[in-house]
């Protein structure tokens, strides 16, 4: 049985899209905490929060455009298939964001309280 070629249609195009989405995303949440944290969290970290949060937010775009090309060169035969793209990025982006709602949810609570 010979194996079928792959047909690489549209399906990295949408899933390089899914992560700008993302990136922007996490840009918008990251300008937000810098418009609404000054009031609850003290001088620096705000602002800290902010900027980390756009830089993560400028990784994911560039993570989301290396990704688009390596897997366009794997599928058009251009590279072997063992090189196409691991979870790590995707594994940093969940980890990130379960962080930043973790973080969300204790300043919540200690607004609450105060």
């Amino acid at each position: 049985m010979t194996a079928l070629p792959s047909d690489p249609g549209l399906q990295p195009e949408r899933t390089e899209l899914a992560w700008r989405r993302t990136a922007l995303t996490i840009a918008i949440g990251s300008l937000v905490a810098l418009r609404l944290l000054p009031a609850s969290l003290g001088d620096p970290w705000w602002a800290l929060a902010g900027v980390v949060g756009l830089l993560f937010a400028s990784g994911v775009w560039v993570l989301g455009r290396r990704r688009l090309r390596a897997a366009t060169l794997v599928l058009s035969g251009g590279a072997e298939p063992n090189r196409m793209p691991g979870g790590a990025a995707l594994a940093s982006l969940g980890t990130f964001v379960f962080a930043v709602g973790v973080t969300a949810a204790v300043i919540v609570l200690i607004d609450r309280a105060a």
